[in-house]
């Protein structure tokens, strides 16, 4: 299976260039509210990836908001790890998240964080899609 890094930079923070998120002064991210069909809609093989906001704040070098409604039985890619923080927040579905080898049964309401370079991943148990919130962050 494909990284996501490979296909869609969402591994690394502040390479997502190309895709639109509302920018203030400064190139930083500006204030503003982003509905689902305003967030930009990548259509992966293992499911529909939506990233709400990518860019510098005023206190990150780097922030990533999105989503991904992941397809039955699927894992985007297998555990990786990277510089940045992350939290997960699954609103939808059910799966397993896995911290530096231990899994976790994960439904609505289950949230992960990940310190940076800590091996993690998500993978879709159920039979129904798994949607669920990430954000990224490097201060």
């Amino acid at each position: 299976m494909a990284k996501r890094r490979d296909l869609l930079k969402f591994a690394g923070i502040g390479a997502l260039a190309g895709f639109a998120t509302p920018v203030g002064a400064a190139g930083k991210l500006g204030n503003s509210v982003t509905d689902v069909g305003k967030a930009t809609l990548t259509k992966e093989t293992f499911g529909d990836l939506r990233i709400y906001y990518d860019g510098p704040t005023d206190q990150l070098k780097t922030m990533t908001a999105g989503s991904l409604l992941l397809k039955p039985g699927m894992a985007p890619h297998p555990p990786h790890q990277h510089e940045e923080e992350e939290f997960m927040v699954v609103t939808e579905g059910s799966g397993e998240f896995s911290i530096d080898g231990k899994v976790t049964k994960a439904g609505p309401g289950t949230m992960l964080y990940c310190g940076g370079n800590k091996l993690h991943g998500v993978v879709n148990t159920g039979t129904k899609p798994l949607l669920f919130y990430f954000y990224k962050w490097k201060a």
